[in-house]
């Protein structure tokens, strides 16, 4: 399987959440994420009483020869604060400038620092499992500190001439083993874990925490030469050893086309074999749990003040909008439903 074709199911789980309708900072549900597939600093971890998990753990199994090879890709999101900055000399909106009303708050929070995601990948190319049987392979992760500034070509409507983006560092590891279990058949185990150090003192201040966590975290999984076995629908005499298998906070399957065993997803979320995208969808809209020509509808009667504060927020969110804006009526008309397949009824067969 084109591991780019199975990155856009990955991709689905990776920003499932990361905003929602309205897609506005000032939405409650949009101030309040982060709840996918995170993986928190250890050192905060043991020091709330492992409570939150520092780590992400999948065993998988392989059918093959000790010849196989395996390529694993771990993604996530790493986050930043977002602030648009407004010179010392303008003055703050006065407050008959602010409405008692949603574009109050909206205006109220237009200097508020918001997180953005930046997507991060760490890669293990061409493992051999001969190696693997033999010691366990350690990966580093390590995403260093970063400051930007972006000058506006005019301001914001809140008065901001410039935006900042501020990321803290991030550090872990990606640790993959391997194990034979029976005449061709291993168990692959891969482990990730959150070691950012100095992470201890944040005790207590749950959003701040999530600047120095993996979010939205899932590994790729892809054999060479070998297949992986279904978890979920095993062969008769696997399911014994299937069910030993042991996933903490992640749920691998199986990808690609129908009948495929050769790429494995180990999501944060519960998915089934061979989740698929619908070919009809002009692009995320980062809700899974949400019909497509719905949400579509729902932005198109957004005001123009709405639309607006999209416009001024996250990239992602723009890209929504203008790919909204820009759909054609024939390409509308695709997302109001489509029928898969069909089955004969059987003659003499009762239907409720």
């Amino acid at each position: 399987m084109i591991m780019e074709h199975v990155k856009e199911i990955a991709n689905a789980v990776l920003y499932e959440g990361y905003l929602l309708y309205p897609y506005r900072h000032s939405a409650i549900k949009n101030r309040q994420r982060w709840t996918i597939g995170i993986v928190y600093p250890r050192e905060y971890s043991e020091a709330n009483g492992a409570i939150e998990p520092w780590m992400m753990h999948t065993e998988c199994l392989i059918s093959g020869g000790p010849d196989v090879s395996l390529d694993v890709i771990v993604r996530f999101l790493h986050l930043l604060v977002r602030t648009e900055v407004r010179p010392e000399t303008a003055s703050a909106p006065s407050q008959a400038q602010i409405e008692a009303n949603e574009w109050g708050l909206a205006s109220r929070l237009a200097n508020e620092p918001r997180e953005e995601g930046v997507e991060r990948e760490v890669s293990a190319q061409n493992l051999s499992l001969n190696a693997l049987l033999a010691q366990q392979q350690r990966i580093e992760i390590a995403f260093p500190a970063g400051r930007t500034v972006e000058p506006l070509s005019s301001p914001a409507p809140s008065g901001a001439t410039e935006i900042v983006r501020e990321q803290q560092a991030v550090a872990g590891a990606l640790i993959i083993g391997a194990e034979q279990i029976g005449p061709e058949l291993f168990k692959l185990t891969i482990q990730i874990e959150n070691l950012t150090p100095d992470t201890a003192e944040v005790t207590g201040r749950f959003n701040a925490i999530f600047l120095r966590s993996f979010i939205s975290t899932h590994a790729l999984l892809q054999v060479h030469g070998g297949k992986f076995i279904s978890l979920l629908e095993p062969p008769e005499e696997l399911k014994e050893t299937v069910q030993g298998c042991k996933n903490v906070r992640t749920w691998p399957v199986l990808v690609g086309n129908e009948g495929e065993y050769d790429t494995m997803l180990s999501s944060p979320i519960i998915l089934y074999d061979y989740p698929q995208i619908a070919p009809e969808s002009p692009g995320a809209l980062f809700d899974g749990t949400e019909i497509d020509e719905i949400l579509m509808l729902r932005i198109m009667t957004l005001s123009d003040e709405e639309k607006e504060q999209i416009k001024q927020g996250d990239e992602h969110a723009r890209q929504i909008l203008e790919r909204t804006e820009s759909i054609s009526p024939e390409q509308f008309m695709k997302l109001h439903g489509v029928i898969r397949s069909m089955q004969p009824s059987v003659e003499g067969e009762e239907h409720e």
